[in-house]
């Protein structure tokens, strides 16, 4: 305990991580950036050098200590290097996500009071010029890309190189000052604050501290057996707390490099350059890249899509049993090494993943099938539970140990306790400050104690004591017989399914289940064309009588799987349809990190849920939508309603009753 209070090895600041990376490591790559093709790389000892000129350029600027300084752009080592120097001069980073509309931004950039910007380009500069009337407190704006830029009035617009410049010009005048600023840094300095998804409400901003920070990562880090030799490519978007503990925290803590791709159009190429050996993805990107598999095989030869199913049946037998250390027969072995010659490596080496030592997903649940597909072929992907207010992390799963249905274990230092309703409750070093300038939220959220509410429900298995997470406490309800409902569990099995792209369950307080299903255009438009069906639109390809029919027979069958879960078998889908659009986050039906806000979409299509339930065949709706530019229009559609078959059980009521 004296090493936590005393900050871990006595490194109490982001700076102070740096300045050791630079003197141990100075020579080793910090930073990757691919531009134009070429991938160009930083050291330790050079980034330290350009931290250092930006905050400089910084306090040239008038950058005050305790000021917000918002950062906006794509995955860049200059925007990370934002991070680092207004921490450096005793400012906040708030980074926001690049794919916010402008008002979104205006919201985090007027509740914080950002008097200084820093955006990636010009897309991100004109929606903050956009704003900027709303923005009292803003004063300048310093952009990376000067593309576009030349003909802006520049009063209050900078170029980042050009701050760096006039830093180094006043080095001598303004060295002493942030000196000062980087001494004072100290364990309850805050490091970073970063916003909720909000995804029942506005965004909250939630304050970290560098004790926060430093002391996850470093317990985090010594979990895995990180070390600076690993390689991680930052994709995700920085404001994400997952980004910032992965890119950044653990990052500077063991001094690992961080790969930042061209584009999000050239991430999946430029993942298979870097190999990274630590690799953290939302489900979303794992059941993406599945998807993506499945369609090649499609294309592929009979000979070798028929060798694939087969060496791919082996590994789900025993490739997880293997990559765990449990005993497994010789014969299968050595038939799990040809298919790792045949096939498990040429595809790991495809995706990308064929150096990963460890890799993470979380941000939501991943469906049990998915996660096992990886495991099978030897990636050691686990999950984790965690929190923005966490620093992420709560739960891990220790190798040997993990499993699809649970989250593991509790992380180091962190205590966990199960409330009376089911409720899951934290406190740990990474447990965050306060919501910025919401004292109601924060009481409300983390008692005097530190304990935190996470609005999950869940138990500890009492054989293994593993906490197993069976879906957000404000959606676990019951149906109207009093059996458990809980939507999650379903819509991840749904999403297994390559043409499946999102899923909603509906039945809270009904006599049973309806779903609405998006279809996922790439998987099913390639369908379309391999069996050379002409379709002008998503809402056709979605409405076309095949395409129902193939959704139909997966309902089925998650209906047949969910049936086998005593528990949870009242949650079978009786009627479902597939929507007429995607459900998105300029439309307000998700959140930024892609979770689906159930209340939202239950408003705006309280129709087509009123519709499945009356027992009608069709219906008729239109809806608003947001375009690209900010426009709004509206879609009409008639939508299908389909029956599915369920199977017949007598669910278990919930234990409370």
């Amino acid at each position: 305990m004296a090493q936590t209070q005393s900050g871990a090895a006595g490194l109490l600041s982001l700076p102070a991580l740096l300045h050791r990376n630079a003197t141990q490591y100075g020579s080793a790559p910090a930073y990757r950036e691919k531009e134009f093709g070429i991938w160009q790389s930083w050291t330790w000892a050079e980034t330290e050098k350009e931290i250092e000129a930006l905050a400089l350029g910084l306090l040239n600027l008038g950058v005050n200590e305790g000021d917000f300084v918002a950062i906006i752009g794509r995955n860049r080592p200059s925007l990370y290097w934002s991070m680092v120097a207004a921490q450096s001069v005793g400012a906040i980073p708030v980074p926001l996500y690049q794919d916010a509309v402008a008002e979104e931004m205006a919201y985090v950039l007027g509740h914080c009071g950002a008097r200084f910007v820093i955006v990636g380009d010009q897309e991100q500069a004109d929606k903050v010029i956009e704003v900027q009337d709303q923005l009292h407190q803003f004063e300048h704006l310093v952009y990376l890309d000067p593309r576009g830029m030349r003909k802006y009035e520049h009063s209050h617009l900078h170029q980042y190189s050009h701050v760096q410049d006039q830093g180094r010009a006043a080095h001598d005048e303004n060295i002493n000052e942030l000196e000062r600023r980087r001494a004072k840094l100290d364990y309850d300095s805050t490091c970073v604050m970063l916003y909720t998804s909000g995804t029942t409400g506005r965004p909250k901003g939630v304050v970290l501290s560098n004790r926060n920070v430093i002391e996850t990562s470093r317990n985090s880090a010594a979990f895995d057996n990180l070390t600076k030799g690993e390689d991680v490519l930052s994709y995700l978007p920085m404001a994400w707390v997952g980004d910032f503990i992965f890119s950044v925290g653990q990052a500077y803590w063991c001094g690992f490099c961080v790969n930042c791709p061209e584009s999000a159009d050239t991430m999946m190429t430029d993942l298979r350059e870097i190999g990274p050996t630590y690799f953290f993805a939302p489900p979303r990107v794992f059941e993406t890249q599945l998807t993506n598999v499945m369609i090649r095989m499609e294309d592929a030869g009979a000979l070798k899509r028929r060798m694939f199913h087969h060496y791919l049946a082996h590994a789900k037998k025993v490739g997880g049993r293997i990559l765990d250390g449990k005993p497994v027969g010789l014969w299968d072995r050595i038939k799990y090494a040809i298919g790792n010659a045949l096939v498990y490596g040429p595809l790991k080496d495809t995706l990308g993943l064929g150096r990963v030592r460890v890799g993470y997903t979380a941000g939501e649940a991943i469906g049990p099938e998915i996660f096992e597909f990886y495991r099978s072929l030897g990636i050691n992907l686990k999950q984790l539970y965690g929190q923005t207010e966490a620093t992420v992390f709560i739960t891990v799963q220790p190798d040997g140990q993990v499993r699809a249905d649970t989250v593991g274990v509790p992380a180091q230092d962190v205590e966990i306790k199960v409330g009376d309703t089911g409720e899951i409750f934290y406190r740990s070093p990474g447990t965050f400050v306060e919501y910025y300038k919401n004292p109601e939220s924060t009481a409300s959220t983390k008692d005097p104690e530190g304990w935190v509410a996470t609005g999950d429900a869940g138990f500890f298995e009492e054989e293994t004591g593993h906490l197993r997470i069976i879906d957000r406490a404000k959606d676990v309800g019951k149906l109207a017989n009093g059996a458990m409902f809980a939507p999650k569990y379903v819509e991840n099995k749904l999403k297994f399914y390559p043409d499946i792209l999102e899923a909603v369950l509906f039945g809270d307080g009904r006599d049973h289940c309806v779903a609405f299903i998006n279809i996922d255009l790439v998987a099913v438009g390639n369908w379309a064309e391999r069996n050379n069906i002409a379709y002008a639109s998503y809402q056709e390809l979605a409405g076309h009588p095949k395409v129902l029919s193939s959704i139909q027979s997966h309902v089925e069958a998650v209906n047949r799987s969910v049936a086998e879960d005593a528990m949870l078998s009242g949650c079978q889908i009786h009627r479902f349809v597939v929507l007429h659009k995607e459900l998105d986050a300029d439309d307000g039906e998700m959140t930024r990190t892609r979770k689906v806000r159930r209340r939202i979409v239950e408003e705006k299509y309280a129709d087509i849920i009123a519709a499945l339930y009356d027992g009608s065949e069709r219906i008729s709706t239109t809806t608003e939508v947001t375009y690209e530019d900010g426009r709004k229009g509206s879609i009409s559609a008639t939508l299908e309603l389909r029956d599915a078959a369920v199977v017949p059980v007598t669910p278990q009521r919930m234990a409370a009753e």
